[in-house]
């Protein structure tokens, strides 16, 4: 039985990454252990190589690990691998960098996919994707295509598919990866606002940003240089302007 705290919502445990580039042994992550509990939101800032999307798709479920232990909700990253795809499905929600929306589908219908996919049927599964798409205020784009949305209407639809659940509270970790890279100021602070909003019924949720602003809206500031946790900023220490986190991530 697992001695992580309840609260623990992500577990890494002096996990490393490396992979060969030709002749070179590439180490993408090295040694990083990390706690990411329950109603907690954490960025993952750094310099473009510092190891922030290989974190975050090892703590998806979508990469393994080299070495270190990786738990979710005290669940191990490992095993058979219908396991993890039903961990994936049901407890790890995922915002990709490019969305991928379906363009064929209807927004409802790209929200309600994964959980057809995990044997819902498709009335059922439509429901949980109504539920979500009003937590991200989209109810009423639910028959459109995503063509016809705006950037930041696209972006809400990915979050909804993420957090969409047949079970309340079944969705334990959000992880999402540069989710305002794409968007104007405005908007991006809608998203900022949306994901922070998410941590108050105990979801986890993991930002990969270059988004200095997003990076204050988080709980903690993780800092990665040459995939090595190089500092972590508590939300009681975080920096009074935007200019100081440009700054540490210059260093």
């Amino acid at each position: 039985m697992s001695t992580e705290s309840v609260d623990v919502a992500l577990q890494l445990t002096n996990v490393s990454r490396s992979y060969r580039d030709g002749e070179t042994l590439v180490h993408a992550l090295n040694d990083v252990s990390l706690a990411v509990n329950r109603g907690e939101m954490v960025a993952i800032t750094g310099r473009s190589g510092s190891g922030k999307s290989t974190l975050v798709n090892l703590a998806g479920g979508l990469d393994a690990a080299t070495s270190g232990d990786i738990t979710v909700c005290g669940q191990p990253l490992s095993g058979r691998p219908a396991d993890l795809a039903v961990m994936r499905r049901r407890t790890i929600g995922y915002v990709f960098q490019n969305l991928n929306l379906i363009d064929d589908l209807t927004v409802i219908e790209n929200v309600a996919l994964p959980v057809e996919l995990d044997g819902v049927r498709p009335r059922a599964a439509q429901q949980v994707a109504m539920i979500a798409l009003k937590e991200v205020g989209l109810e009423d784009t639910a028959g459109r295509f995503p063509h016809a949305l705006s950037g930041g209407q696209r972006q809400r639809v990915a979050i909804a598919r993420a957090i969409a659940e047949p079970q309340p509270g079944q969705r334990r970790l959000l992880l999402a990866d540069e989710p305002t890279g794409a968007l104007d100021d405005l908007t991006a602070r809608s998203v900022y606002d949306l994901l922070s909003g998410l941590t108050g019924d105990g979801l986890a949720v993991v930002v990969v940003t270059h988004d200095h602003e997003l990076a204050a809206y988080a709980d903690r500031v993780v800092r990665l240089k040459d995939g090595r946790i190089e500092h972590i900023t508590e939300r009681s220490q975080a920096p009074a302007t935007v200019a100081e986190l440009l700054a540490g991530d210059s260093r």
